[in-house]
């Protein structure tokens, strides 16, 4: 049992900036006390009654599952343990991959097989390009939703409530970047009541590469809109490639350099020190892989038991060993960037 409460979060999470705004205190919450209010782009608040604080009752859900308590610690291996890296891609078309469509195949293996039930990731808004937390339990939406997102800035777990207590599925698949990812890892592992259920639910735990994310309104609103003069339904794809790729649709593209991109990094992702997703079942990205395939690192048994199973339906192949120097290289240098803010 935490003794720490949501105010301890505010002192020591919030108003430092160092909110990964993953979303994971709004979902443990049992009295929903906690949200984001509509447009803010910061931490959390609280909007209701916090029963620990104001009435004493033993809580601390929203505590125990930040991953941004404490000093934090930082991968003991920047890509951390695996047991394999493969390239792999996936065997039937997804229109909006961003690499190999790898992930893409091992979820709908795992929906159409019955290992999961739902999937907890991030879409967004084919017209504005804003993104949400959703709940995924088709094919079709999900190779629908498919693609890299840099506008991660959202609270993606707090979906888990909507997938676990509203909707009461009991066989969850979470795609989440690191900060996040560490969050889903806290919750699998405290043995804590409160976040029995969701422990319990998450049968899978998708990590995706990640050096930053950006602020939708300033990366979109500003830089694609107010500086590049295109719309975000005229977006056809993003990417980043030492610069920020962005293609319209119909063809034609247009460059951003990196630096003049810091100002869309959230505060909160500055502290990050964690590029691969170590915490999670499988971690997935472009880099290591040649063109139209995914890296993928495979660091527990289930996740093994996934990717095996996306092999055996067909739906995914696995072509050689990924280059494992090039993930590892902006893993290191974004463990240093991490340690020096």
């Amino acid at each position: 049992m935490a003794e720490k409460s949501y105010k301890d979060l505010e002192a020591e999470v919030w108003e430092t900036g160092r909110c990964a705004r993953c979303g994971a205190c709004i979902a443990v919450c049992p009295a929903d006390a906690l949200s984001f209010p509509e447009n803010a782009h910061g931490h959390p608040v609280l909007s209701s009654y916090c029963k620990m604080e104001c009435d004493g009752v033993p809580c601390g859900a929203c505590y125990l599952a930040c991953p941004r308590v404490g000093d934090g610690a930082d991968p003991a291996q920047p890509l951390g343990d695996y047991i394999s890296a493969v390239s792999a891609r996936a065997t039937f078309p997804v229109p909006g991959k961003q690499s190999g469509g790898a992930v893409t195949a091992i979820l709908v293996h795992a929906l159409e097989a019955g290992l999961v039930d739902a999937v907890v990731t991030v879409s967004e808004d084919r017209w504005t390009r804003k993104p949400q937390s959703v709940v995924i339990t088709d094919r079709e939406a999900l190779v629908a939703q498919a693609g890299s997102r840099y506008n991660w800035w959202v609270p993606l777990l707090a979906a888990l409530k909507e997938a676990v207590v509203v909707r009461k599925y009991r066989r969850v698949a979470v795609v989440a970047v690191p900060c996040a990812a560490e969050a889903v890892a806290l919750i699998r592992a405290s043995g804590f009541d409160l976040h029995g259920p969701y422990a319990r639910a998450i049968r899978l735990l998708v990590g995706l590469f990640c050096t930053e994310s950006f602020d939708y309104a300033a990366l979109m609103e500003g830089k694609i809109r107010g500086d590049l003069g295109i719309e975000p339904w005229e977006v056809g794809r993003m990417d980043v490639k030492g610069y920020l790729e962005v293609t319209r649709v119909g063809g034609g593209t247009e460059t951003v350099p990196l630096a003049d991109l810091e100002g869309c990094i959230p505060e909160g992702c500055r502290h990050c020190t964690d590029f691969a997703a170590v915490h999670a079942d499988i971690s997935a990205g472009a880099v290591g892989s040649p063109k139209g395939y995914s890296t993928i690192l495979v660091r527990t048994e289930a996740g093994r038991g996934f990717v095996a199973g996306a092999v055996a339906s067909g739906l995914l192949v696995v072509d050689g060993e990924a280059d494992i120097a090039k993930v590892e290289a902006l893993a290191k240098k974004k463990l240093v960037r991490g340690r020096q803010e």
